[in-house]
């Protein structure tokens, strides 16, 4: 697709109304390949020059998303590239499979997650 500024609008729109079902802060969102490699390389450090390959890419611990508006042929599968992406922010510890697809579904569907807790592990006394 070509990325205008209505298009981006529209993206951005998305991010903040999924990252508020999915309970996190709204992450900086960068929409072209330029704008990945024009990012500090600490930030975007192990998917730099190949992002390009993908629909996407989530750089969890600076809250940035790369969407490859460039590689992506409709609106559907940039909705589904932003919600796949914002669940890798929500569920870090969650890798590609059945369960990660399910709360994608989920996710385009509209469920909300409520915010993410660490458990403390306490030892009994």
């Amino acid at each position: 697709m070509k990325l205008d500024p209505e298009l981006r609008l529209q993206i951005l729109e998305k991010v903040g109304i999924y990252s508020n079902r999915f309970s996190i802060a709204e992450p900086h969102i960068m929409l072209t390949t330029k704008e990945v490699l024009d990012a500090p390389k600490e930030m975007t450090e192990g998917r730099r020059t190949s992002a390009y390959k993908y629909y996407g890419v989530s750089y969890l611990q600076h809250n940035l998303v790369f969407i490859n508006v460039r590689k992506i042929p409709d609106d559907k599968t940039i909705e589904n590239t932003i919600v796949h992406e914002l669940i890798h922010m929500r569920f870090p510890y969650l890798a590609h499979g059945k369960r990660f697809n399910k709360l994608v579904r989920q996710g385009l569907k509209g469920k909300t997650f409520p915010p993410y807790r660490k458990r403390n592990k306490i030892a009994p006394i």
